[in-house]
C-alpha cells in the first residue's frame, strides 16, 4: 500500500516527518555557536526549545498522525529542524531540494539517505543553478502548484520543478516575491499564506502579489486577513492537520478568532524559542508524507 503523496496543503495529515532537537540543536553549545551565522533573531535556549517542541508533538499526536523522525546528520544544524524545506512531495514521489540558504543544503544530502527507509521513491533532484525550498511550494489544489520565485527558489529551479512533476500536474505558477527585508531573511511564499480548508487560507495581504492574490479570489478562494500586529509572531504560518482543522502558535489572538469566525478549529502551541528566533511556525517544523481524504 502506498504511504505517500502529497498534492494537497490540507487534507488529512497521515504520516509526517519530523526531526527533534536533540537530533537538530543537539545541545545549548551547538545552539550558541551556530544561530548568529544562521541569521536567528535572538539566541535560542536549548532547554525552552526541547519543552515548545514536546508540546507541539503531543499536539500532532492527538491528531492520530503517524510520526516519523529523521535521524542525526553531521553536516547539518539547527535550521535541519524545519524539516518542510529540504523537498517536495508529489504522489509520484520525493523531488530533493537544492536549497537557496547555503547553509541548508546538507539537508537534502540526509533525506537522500532516509527516505528509502520509509518507502519512498525519489523521482529526482534540483540541480545548480536552480534552487527550491518547500517553503516556496503551495498545492493549490490535486493539479495545481504555485511557487514563490525569490530569493530562496530560482526560476531554474521552477522550471526542474515542472519537469520532474510531469504529468503529476496541469498547471505550476510563479509567484514573483518581494525583497523585503533581503536576502539573509527567509521569506518564502509560505510566509504569508496558509490554506486551512479548501479554497480557504489565512494570508497577509500586504505581501501578497496583486496578480496571485487576485488569481485566488477569482477561484473563489476566501482569504483570512492576518493583522500587521501578528505578521512577526508567524500568525500566517498555520498547519493544516485536516480540512478546517489547524496548528498555530499561541498568543496570535485575532488571527485565531477570525480563523473561528472562519469555521476553522485551532489548536496552538507556544513556540517563543523554537519557531519565532528561527523563523518557523508549524508548517516548516513538519514534512507531511502522505495527505489523504478521511
Amino acid at each position: 500500500m502506498q504511504n505517500f503523496g502529497c498534492q494537497s496543503m490540507v487534507d488529512e495529515l497521515k504520516f509526517v516527518v519530523l526531526k527533534h532537537p536533540h537530533t537538530s540543536h543537539v545541545d545549548q553549545a551547538a545552539v550558541d555557536a551556530q544561530w548568529r551565522d544562521l541569521f536567528y533573531l535572538g539566541r535560542p535556549d536549548f532547554d525552552q526549545v526541547v519543552h515548545e517542541y514536546a508540546t507541539f508533538t503531543d499536539l500532532l499526536a492527538q491528531f492520530d498522525v503517524e510520526i516519523g523522525y529523521l535521524p542525526s546528520h553531521a553536516q547539518t544544524g539547527l535550521d535541519s529542524v524545519y524539516t518542510h524545506d529540504p523537498l517536495v512531495i508529489s504522489n509520484k514521489g520525493a523531488i530533493l531540494c537544492n536549497m537557496g540558504k547555503a547553509a541548508r543544503r546538507a539537508e537534502a544530502d540526509a533525506w537522500a539517505a532516509y527516505l528509502p527507509q520509509i518507502g519512498v521513491p525519489i523521482v529526482g533532484r534540483i540541480a545548480s543553478p536552480g534552487t527550491l525550498e518547500g517553503g516556496d511550494v503551495l498545492w493549490v489544489d490535486e493539479r495545481t502548484v504555485a511557487v514563490g520565485e525569490g530569493y530562496r527558489t530560482n526560476a531554474e529551479g521552477i522550471r526542474q520543478l515542472q519537469a520532474l512533476l510531469g504529468d503529476a500536474v496541469d498547471q505550476v505558477i510563479p509567484v514573483p516575491l518581494p525583497h523585503w527585508t533581503g536576502p539573509d531573511d527567509c521569506l518564502h511564499l509560505l510566509s504569508f499564506i496558509s490554506p486551512v480548508d479548501h479554497k480557504k487560507a489565512v494570508v497577509y495581504s500586504r505581501l501578497m502579489p496583486v496578480p496571485f492574490r487576485q488569481w485566488l479570489l477569482g477561484r473563489g478562494w476566501q482569504l483570512i486577513e492576518v493583522p500587521d500586529a501578528e505578521y512577526d509572531s508567524m500568525a500566517t504560518n498555520v498547519l493544516a492537520v485536516a480540512p478546517g482543522q489547524c496548528i498555530m502558535l499561541a498568543g496570535n489572538s485575532i488571527t485565531q478568532k477570525r480563523l473561528e469566525q472562519a469555521g476553522v478549529q485551532v489548536w496552538t502551541y507556544p513556540g517563543s524559542d523554537l519557531c519565532i528566533k528561527g523563523g518557523g511556525g508549524p508548517t516548516c517544523l513538519t514534512r507531511p508524507i502522505w495527505r489523504g481524504s478521511p
